[in-house]
């Protein structure tokens, strides 16, 4: 279980992410969003619109957990959704649009639950049984993991 600092601190980067994340795409061009470091990655468009994806997912897992018990929470086939219709012709704005209300009001429910509620936990069909110190321990290194891969996509098409 992480103390109350810990998970202050995991809800930080949370909260931070959506404008990070903002001020690391903003200024890119068409060329550059549509650019990958290898033929199999996805493009940083892809990325951003993942993230989101992701993060919905996750903010429904998070409800789920809080509203029935022990719940099954279900998987998604992320290479699947990175190719459906929307992705290629939306503009990364919408999904970053997306995060800030999201992590807003993720991160409101996280400082209102009790202690209570932090106890509850659901049951993912891959990685078994979790908890709410699981999905902001999991979520925080998400975001992290994929602005890196970002930075890793622009440097190998400038270098």
């Amino acid at each position: 279980m992480l103390s109350l600092e810990e998970r202050t601190h995991l809800m930080q980067k949370i909260s931070a992410l959506p404008k990070t994340l903002a001020g690391a795409v903003n200024e890119l061009s068409e060329a550059q969003l549509q650019t990958r470091s290898i033929e199999t990655e996805w493009t940083v468009a892809q990325i951003v619109h993942h993230i989101a994806d992701s993060h919905m997912n996750s903010y429904i897992r998070t409800k789920l957990m809080l509203t029935e018990a022990h719940p099954a929470l279900r998987p998604y086939n992320q290479e699947a959704w990175a190719k459906t219709p929307e992705i290629a012709p939306t503009p990364i704005e919408a999904s970053l649009t997306i995060l800030r209300g999201l992590h807003q009001r993720w991160i409101t429910l996280f400082e209102n639950m009790s202690d209570e509620d932090w106890q509850r936990t659901g049951h993912h069909p891959e990685i078994g049984d979790i908890t709410f110190d699981d999905i902001l321990t999991i979520y925080a290194r998400h975001g992290e993991e994929h602005l890196e891969q970002i930075q890793r996509v622009l440097a190998a098409q400038a270098g």
